[in-house]
């Protein structure tokens, strides 16, 4: 085996271990774990997934608001035929509804049930018991606030530029 650098190698090396890279593989690291932390002990002690969960607080978050089908799709970036899909299996669970928008009958829209509401309770506390242990508490309060205000901003840069 040749362990003499080839051209090109030693550029391609220092692009893969440039500090661009390496901390936005972190961030994307972190947040992947977490997610999935988040989405077993969701599965096991509660029966439903992190994106169930998101829909629940989507649909929880204003009481009497009418939500679509498609402005949670948007708001969970994901596809049009994914929220269909996901819907359909959390409505089999009894955790969610369709009915028919009264002021616009090609729009569907999506309300929790009395049972989705008890699951969302209880993911949430699923939820806020891991987001405080892996999330806040390996911080200090300072970088804390100058994480999720620094989150904010990246965040708002990526929806004003879509």
């Amino acid at each position: 085996m040749n362990t003499t650098p080839q051209p090109g190698e030693e550029a391609a090396a220092r692009a893969a271990n440039s500090r661009l890279v390496r901390d936005f593989g972190l961030l994307i690291k972190s947040a992947t774990r977490l997610e999935q932390r988040i989405d077993g002990e969701l599965r096991q002690e509660c029966g439903i997934s992190h994106t169930m969960l998101e829909v629940l607080i989507r649909l929880c978050r204003r009481p009497g608001e009418e939500v679509s089908q498609r402005h949670l799709a948007d708001d969970l970036t994901l596809t049009s035929s994914g929220t269909t899909r996901l819907l359909d299996r959390m409505e089999e669970a009894g955790l969610v509804r369709r009915i028919p928008s009264p002021a616009d009958r090609r729009v569907t829209l999506v309300e929790t049930t009395p049972h989705g509401g008890e699951v969302f309770l209880r993911a949430a506390a699923v939820h806020a018991r891991l987001v405080e242990r892996y999330f806040v508490a390996p911080l200090t309060d300072d970088d804390y606030g100058r994480l999720t205000a620094a989150l904010d901003r990246i965040e708002t840069a990526l929806r004003d530029d879509a």
